[in-house]
């Protein structure tokens, strides 16, 4: 069987599983794509998955959205989009893929010291901001700021519904914005969306069982799938470098 044709297979599985669900297994998709696709050809690859899921998922999850936490979050997120397009420009990609790792890390001790000690400042816009302008680096340099994205929901006490439309709709924006950047630095085109095809029928088939599989899960055991997906995403991180 072709291997570039499994891996897309296997990347649309996760990317509709990853965004109708526990979120956070967006991190692994990245290092599984330049298995195939060496580079960063890959993000242009990934891209137009990601948007066709969040189409699928801004329709699906439509209500319950705090507009509140994304007015807070999404200004700086913008302005880490573009500080991003520039870094990707210059990074090397091993640099890069080494230090996102470290960033998994850190924010999965983070969710796990604030289950032990409360701490109110991750619900002051001072971290909205922080958090925003972080992930707006890191969406843009990897398609990855899922994790830190959904620790950030997490402690602003939403519930299920509300933090996945939330972070539905924050992706959405987000992904648009990167659209043109990435065609800019010639990641995206013509050619890099023919391939991108070849993973809509495991995007389907990972959205079915995502969407199905989120309403079967209960707060404790969502906040923990989060985390031990960003471990594992972490951990393919560090292999790949």
């Amino acid at each position: 069987m072709d291997l570039p044709l499994v891996i897309l297979f296997l990347a649309g599985l996760i990317t509709g599983f990853s965004k109708f669900s526990v979120g956070g297994m967006g991190l692994l998709i990245l290092p599984i794509v330049m298995v195939a696709f060496p580079g960063p050809e890959a993000l242009g690859i990934l891209l137009p998955l990601y948007i066709v899921t969040d189409l699928m998922a801004v329709a699906s999850y439509r209500h319950k959205i705090a507009w509140s936490v994304l007015a807070r979050f999404l200004p700086l997120a913008f302005l880490g989009v573009f500080v991003g397009s520039h870094f990707l420009a210059n990074i090397g990609a091993d640099q890069f893929l080494t230090f996102l790792g470290v960033i998994i890390v850190a924010m999965i001790g983070l969710g796990l010291y604030l289950d032990f000690r409360p701490a109110a400042f991750m619900r002051k816009p001072v971290t909205a901001y922080l958090m925003g302008f972080f992930g707006g680096v890191i969406t843009m340099m990897a398609n990855a700021a899922g994790p830190m994205f959904s620790l950030f929901l997490l402690e602003q006490k939403l519930e299920k519904a509300t933090y996945i439309s939330t972070r539905a709709w924050a992706f959405f924006i987000l992904n648009l914005l990167k659209l043109p950047l990435y065609i800019g630095l010639g990641l995206l085109s013509v050619e890099s969306t023919k391939t991108s095809l070849y993973a809509l029928p495991g995007l389907a088939l990972g959205s079915f069982i995502g969407y199905h599989f989120l309403k079967k899960v209960n707060p404790i055991q969502f906040k923990w799938m989060i985390r031990i997906m960003s471990a594992l995403a972490a951990f393919k991180l560090f292999l790949f470098t």
